[in-house]
């Protein structure tokens, strides 16, 4: 009896990695639009007068609320919010896979139409400006990469009496790779540009 009830819990209880309920989840929507009969991604730069991260480029997206019923919803809900998109004309096209920062950080990326007309006026609050980028330029250009290492940093109150080699415990840094385009006078990386990566990536 046991070993079936867990056979079937784990198969169907089964979150995306250990730590997803309590991380920090975020939904952000990759915004394709239509200029001139030519395809392209659509891009917010952050306003200047926010708190974190102002003037970055960003797609659409956010914090997914208590009161989302799902990622989808979430992403939804902020395009709409940031662009001033109709979430009836946001025309979702597929999901991808999770970008997943951390145990203690999650993002969950989606791909829409939306109408390059509706855009207007956006919500000048969070979104400073937008532009897009032809996505043929994008599957012509190569994103380049700088490394990032990272050194774990213990708080004090950590109990090193309770591990091996106590204080002189040596801890593994680690790299991140951070890709980059340029396009025209944007500069494009951080998370933006990792799903951004991913995105072109499937396409091709």
């Amino acid at each position: 009896m046991f070993l079936d009830k867990l056979k079937n819990d784990l198969y169907h209880n089964q979150s995306l990695f250990i730590g997803e309920e309590t991380a920090f989840r975020s939904a952000i929507m990759i915004p394709l639009v239509q200029v001139n009969e030519e395809w392209h991604v659509l891009f917010e730069v952050r306003s200047l007068t926010m708190r974190k991260q102002p003037g970055d480029i960003s797609f659409p997206g956010g914090r997914i609320d208590p009161t989302d019923n799902s990622p989808l919803e979430a992403a939804i809900r902020e395009t709409h919010e940031e662009l001033g998109i109709d979430p009836a004309s946001i025309n979702v096209l597929g999901q991808m896979s999770a970008y997943i920062a951390s145990s203690s950080f999650v993002v969950y990326p989606f791909v829409a139409i939306i109408d390059h007309h509706e855009i207007y006026p956006f919500n000048k609050q969070e979104v400073e400006e937008t532009f897009t980028i032809p996505v043929k330029w994008l599957l012509r250009h190569e994103p380049y990469m700088h490394t990032i290492s990272v050194q774990p940093m213990p708080l004090t109150n950590f109990p090193y009496e309770k591990i091996v080699n106590g204080d002189k415990y040596q801890w593994t840094s680690r790299d991140i790779e951070e890709w980059f385009y340029d396009y025209e006078k944007y500069t494009i990386w951080g998370l933006t540009a990792r799903v951004l990566k991913h995105f072109i990536e499937i396409i091709k």
